[in-house]
């Protein structure tokens, strides 16, 4: 089974970070007699067999620190930008440890010519390699999964919307390496089936089908008014062994990543959780955005005067637009673009979207809407506070108030500042799209803001974002 498997994969793990950890700290000793002999050819250097005594220390802490860092855990969905934070935390965690000691044992003659910079070169070259074996096992593994092997066996109970999600999922990414074997529900006929997964009975056979022991995992899908029975299906799954997950099927009603609170041993799952209330993270966030605008503002400063002279040339009118958008907090502001359309009456503008070959556009402003360039004054709406470099672009009133009405959840993108780019933006929801899909974008970018996910957004935007294939 593959619970078996996933105990002799770790054993092999472990076995190769440790040759890993060695090989780097062979590394780093070589480049430190490198670097002694090219520029203090005359200093006096430790014997090996002192360096290489501290690896009975480094070793082991290292494969420790490792599993406290949850680097053993399955990698069958996990997120590599998650492994690699962990990879840092063991080493940073390591090199701190690693210098202590050093401080500790410098008062033996012995170890007292021992280099610090040999630390940091291990660091520094165990960081390279750890983050190197681990992406080429992910790779082995996956392509083995992709091809029909290391498969894990899963059991649903309940037909809902979350079970349809994860099936949904699961076809998508073959390299999970993920088997639906088939759903236990009490209200659908057997034979009942999603996608090739079939309805195989109902959920008083569970137990007859644990006793099996076939199965690797079993995935709790059960819909919202089937929730009485969660106790008892959990209860045998439990006394079975087999390891259990919920799928909750009220998933539109709480974020991906939800903020528990624990009340006294009462668990307490908080609907929303937005990371920019936080005040060190909103100040974190306006900080980039003030520097950001600036630097981009003196960067391209040259094409906004060109397209400042192009607009005054080629249509009589203001240079730059501004329109009433609803931003941080339901507050409205003005949002600044470059003009590409002839002036009209207000009542004409707000009255509908723009749509393709609209009359209204100038040949400078076709221009200038395809490749964005007519967003660059909003640097200027960062500056002020009332947008950000990344987050939902911001709508009209009028369409607020139309979407609320419509769209669950919309109003929820309100918590955070407009931005100029965002995550629903570079994943190609950009004009005349769904408006659905980007609030979902949105949302999963409020509930998992960090600063590492806006530099990510920002540098997608120069790859993605520029040119806008629905703008007309």
């Amino acid at each position: 089974m593959i619970k078996d498997n996933q105990k002799k994969l770790n054993g092999f793990h472990v076995v190769l970070d440790g040759l890993v950890i060695l090989v780097s700290y062979v590394f780093a000793w070589l480049l430190l007699l490198l670097g002694n002999r090219l520029f203090s050819p005359y200093k006096q250097v430790l014997a090996p067999q002192y360096y290489f005594a501290a690896l009975l220390v480094i070793l082991p802490t290292y494969l420790l620190l490792y599993g406290i860092f949850h680097l053993y855990a399955p990698k069958r969905v996990q997120e590599k930008r998650y492994e690699f934070v962990n990879i840092l935390k063991a080493n940073f965690f390591g090199v701190l440890l690693f210098a202590l000691l050093l401080l500790l044992i410098k008062k033996n003659p012995y170890f007292r010519e021992f280099s610090t910079r040999m630390v940091f070169y291990f660091c520094a070259i165990n960081i390279i390699l750890e983050v190197a074996e681990r992406n080429l096992i992910r790779y082995m593994l996956r392509s083995m999964r992709s091809r029909g092997y290391n498969q894990k066996h899963i059991l649903l109970i309940g037909y809902s919307r979350a079970a349809e999600g994860f099936i949904d999922r699961v076809l998508v990414n073959p390299e999970w390496g993920y088997q639906v074997k088939g759903i236990l529900d009490n209200t659908k006929e057997w034979g009942t089936g999603y996608k090739g997964v079939h309805v195989i009975g109902k959920v008083r056979d569970l137990d007859e089908i644990l006793a099996l022991n076939s199965l690797d995992e079993i995935a709790i899908t059960l819909s919202i008014n089937e929730y009485a029975n969660l106790e008892k299906i959990v209860a045998s799954c439990e006394k079975s062994g087999v390891h259990t997950k919920f799928i909750p099927d009220y998933n539109n009603m709480i974020p991906t990543r939800p903020y528990i609170e624990d009340l006294q041993g009462l668990p307490v799952v908080n609907i929303r959780r937005v990371p920019l209330t936080d005040p060190v993270n909103a100040l974190a966030k306006r900080a980039v955005d003030i520097l950001g605008a600036a630097f981009a503002l003196a960067l391209f400063s040259p094409i906004m005067l060109m397209t400042a002279a192009l607009i005054k040339l080629t249509a009589p009118g203001p240079l730059i637009y501004s329109q009433e958008r609803v931003g941080l907090h339901n507050r409205p502001f003005k949002m600044y673009k470059f003009r590409s359309m002839v002036v009209q009456a207000p009542s004409e503008e707000k009255a509908k979207w723009t749509t393709p070959h609209d009359s209204r556009v100038t040949p400078v402003g076709r221009f200038i809407r395809k490749t964005s360039i007519d967003e660059m004054p909003q640097f200027l709406n960062v500056l002020r506070g009332d947008m950000s470099l990344v987050g939902p672009r911001p709508e009209r009133p009028l369409f607020v108030e139309k979407f609320k009405e419509e769209i669950p959840r919309y109003m929820i993108k309100h918590q955070v500042r407009p931005g100029i780019t965002g995550w629903a933006q570079v994943n190609g929801y950009r004009g005349d799209t769904s408006i659905t899909k980007r609030i979902e974008h949105d949302l999963y970018y409020i509930e998992n803001w960090t600063l590492g996910f806006d530099f990510k957004i920002l540098f997608l935007t120069m790859f993605k974002g520029f040119i806008n294939k629905n703008a007309y």
